[in-house]
């Protein structure tokens, strides 16, 4: 299994952070997960809104909004 993140923007078009449209690849949802929760501020920052979790380029969920909850 390969676990990455899409990123996207409010319309879900795809967001390409250093030239990627996605994280790099992890071995389970936990690392991605957890990756995500350590990175997601950076990827704000960059201009993603949202991501989606792909397993081998299936959608598991999302998207999931990177922005905090007011």
């Amino acid at each position: 299994m390969t676990w990455t993140w899409r990123y996207e923007g409010d319309d879900g078009a795809i967001v390409a952070v250093g030239g990627a449209s996605s994280s790099e690849s992890f071995t389970s949802q936990s690392d991605a997960e957890t990756w995500l929760g350590e990175t997601w501020r950076d990827l704000l920052a960059a201009g993603v809104v949202q991501v989606t979790l792909l397993d081998a380029g299936r959608r598991i969920y999302g998207p999931m909004s990177l922005r905090p909850v007011t």
